[in-house]
């Protein structure tokens, strides 16, 4: 049985920020992820937006770790190298009925420290965003957007490289506290740990009731998304939100910018019964066009080049207006369990601050002495395309495998390929390269790149085709084979 001081549920953006926090001191760590890689829920299926503050409660824990978390982002960009941009938001009113929601929302924002709130005469909009058309705007320049992957694995990896344990494909199907230790079971072995770390998100709920009686239920709450080509990344400038839809706790149909020029429509907001129901709908597709286009008049079906969906973790039903609180505690009843429950939107936003709070909590129980050998990454790696040509030359010289253009709608090298299939948390999907590296993420969305990452998966990873998988644990890319090839 190994064992382990603190051990963490979920490699998900909260899990992974709390593992980077702790990897600066001299603490044995392990973090349990049962998909392929990090970022395999949640983290990965939403707007990429860090929040400013301004549409939770004063006095909430979301209104404080969101606006706390946000004053961290850009000073985290600048340490561990993920891309980050602040590109502030609209929020639009299109009538006068409208605009009294504005100034509530100017309103909380003053008084959870949100600075340079403004709202502004429609005229005055157009000419900052031309292609929307409103009566009046309320301007949150503190808003900005980032790629919620590339910031969790950057999190992880940085503590992977620092000697936090990351194992993949782990789940945990078993929690029993035994006087001064837990005894983690997982699909993959026994493990012990002082303190456990439940950040399993969706699954919070499945984790406390392994040791305790929950006293709270999850709700699952289906968020669906539209991509669209670069090509239309000139729609906007910044992102463009309507007034918020009270009675489901949620911001309401959006439509934001990416780092890479891509465009997001969404999310509708859902409530299911199954948290593994991951499905985009026709006609959710075809909702979000028709929202989004009495935003954006101007915007053509022809830009929508995919989908994709995230859950969000609830803790308050449809019916009851679906809004709720976070809690981050310490279990009442089982010393030594803390519980991140509810930690849906802000909580991009919110994860860096949340993992300081964990941090105070778990120095309750130890001793936390800083490493003196603590391995910073610094700076962002540039892409190949990004290079000057001197530079890119340089790198083919020494290495062909930079010259060989793997995927050509992102124009990503097969030498990028291998670096991001030798990632220190040894994640192996097709997903890992495509967040790491975003091959595969262009307009025919791995059509032409797809083959050429199997091939190199084969050659220089040596994993089996039987092996292959797109990005789960049991989403393996090719079932059997078409027909058999016989030697003459």
């Amino acid at each position: 049985m190994k064992n382990f001081q603190v051990a963490i549920i979920g490699g998900g953006v909260i899990g992974s920020a709390i593992a980077w926090e702790l990897s600066k001191y001299k603490v044995d760590v392990v973090v349990f992820e049962m998909g392929s890689d990090v970022a395999s829920g949640a983290s990965k299926a939403n707007s990429g937006v860090i929040h400013s503050g301004i549409n939770s409660p004063t006095d909430s824990l979301k209104a404080r770790f969101c606006v706390e978390g946000n004053s961290m982002f850009q000073t985290l960009a600048d340490t561990l190298g993920f891309q980050f941009k602040w590109v502030g938001k609209w929020i639009i009113a299109k009538n006068q009925h409208e605009e009294k929601e504005l100034n509530r929302l100017q309103n909380v924002g003053i008084a959870n420290n949100v600075p340079y709130l403004k709202v502004i005469d429609g005229s005055e909009v157009e000419k900052k965003e031309p292609n929307v058309s409103c009566y009046k705007a309320l301007w949150v320049p503190t808003a900005g957007i980032i790629f919620p992957y590339e910031f969790t694995i950057a999190l992880a990896e940085n503590a992977a490289e620092n000697n936090v344990k990351f194992l993949l494909e782990t789940k945990v199907i078993g929690l029993k506290k035994q006087r001064n230790n837990f005894e983690i079971l997982t699909d993959k072995g026994n493990f012990q740990a002082q303190i456990v770390v439940n950040a399993a998100g969706l699954n919070c709920r499945e984790i406390v009731s392994m040791v305790e009686e929950p006293d709270f239920q999850v709700y699952p709450c289906r968020g669906e998304y539209l991509i669209l080509d670069k090509n239309y990344s000139s729609l906007i400038n910044s992102m463009i939100y309507p007034v918020p839809v009270k009675e489901l706790g949620v911001l309401g149909v959006h439509i934001t910018p990416t780092i890479e020029g891509n465009i997001l429509i969404g999310p509708s907001a859902e409530f299911i019964g199954d948290a593994e129901d991951k499905r985009t709908t026709k006609e959710m597709m075809s909702t979000l066009f028709k929202e989004a286009k009495e935003i954006i008049p101007a915007l053509p079906k022809k830009a929508v080049i995919s989908a994709y969906s995230g859950i969000r973790c609830k803790l308050a039903s449809e019916k009851s207006g679906g809004w709720a609180d976070y809690r981050i505690e310490e279990s009442k009843h089982t010393t030594g369990l803390i519980n991140l429950l509810g930690i849906e939107s802000p909580g991009l936003t919110a994860a860096p601050a949340i993992a300081r709070e964990v941090m105070k909590m778990i120095s309750k129980h130890m001793e936390l002495q800083k490493k003196n050998n603590f391995k910073l990454k610094k700076g962002r790696i540039k892409r190949f395309s990004e290079m000057p040509l001197k530079e890119q030359s340089d790198l083919v010289k020494n290495d062909e495998r930079w010259g060989r253009i793997v995927c050509r709608c992102e124009q990503i090298t097969e030498a990028e390929v291998i670096n991001a299939l030798s990632n220190p948390l040894g994640a192996r999907s097709l997903s890992a390269v495509k967040y790491r590296c975003r091959a595969g993420m262009g307009r025919c969305q791995g059509g032409f790149c797809t083959q050429h990452i199997v091939r190199i998966m084969e050659e220089q990873f040596n994993i089996g085709i039987d092996d292959m998988k797109l990005k789960s644990p049991k989403s393996y890319l090719f079932e059997k084979r078409t027909r058999e090839v016989k030697d003459d």
